[in-house]
């Protein structure tokens, strides 16, 4: 899979809390990121593999089985959905329509039940009190794919940000995955 956002907004986290709920799930798991020069707000593009058997690639994912994008404004500027296999899944931090995105047409023939839209930042917002959507993006993945559980990407949030940060994040996740799953 691919997440896309910006500098700040955690995709790099993203892409290693997914791949940590797969491993602690008994899964082979890898997770790196690329981008430019480092700074807030520049676009960022993570990577996360996941499989029932050893991963030998470690090229950038060409070809997803699923996006995230965390950060709408690129959806114009990067080619986000290039090598999207047909029935991949995608994951969008919007409360708009994809109409309203312009990219609807993009998506006629697409399974709609594969492309979905989360208001990730409002309601990371609500529960962390920062527009940091990573972690609820992962909620909504997780309730979307089924390539990893709910109860994964808790732990893996609350391995990384003990306390009650991590509290608020898996709060925020779960609060995405019953979006998603409604």
């Amino acid at each position: 899979m691919r997440i896309h956002g910006r500098g700040g907004q955690g995709v790099v986290t993203a892409a290693e809390l997914l791949s940590v709920a797969a491993f602690n799930e008994g899964r082979h798991a890898q997770a790196f990121p690329s981008f430019g020069s480092e700074r807030t707000g520049a676009p960022v593009v993570s990577f996360c593999r996941i499989d029932d058997r050893p991963i030998r690639a470690h090229e950038p994912i060409s070809e997803p089985d699923a996006l995230i994008v965390q950060d709408p404004t690129l959806l114009h500027q990067v080619d986000l959905f290039g090598g999207l296999r047909s029935d991949g899944f995608v994951l969008i931090n919007t409360s708009r329509s994809l109409a309203d995105l312009g990219i609807a047409e993009f998506f006629e023939g697409h399974h709609s039940e594969r492309v979905l839209r989360v208001p990730a930042t409002d309601i990371a917002r609500e529960h962390l009190g920062r527009p940091l959507p990573n972690a609820v993006l992962l909620g909504g993945f997780a309730a979307m794919t089924r390539a990893v559980s709910l109860d994964a990407v808790a732990g893996a949030i609350r391995e990384r940000f003990p306390g009650a940060l991590g509290d608020r994040n898996v709060n925020a996740a779960r609060n995405a995955f019953e979006y998603v799953d409604a």
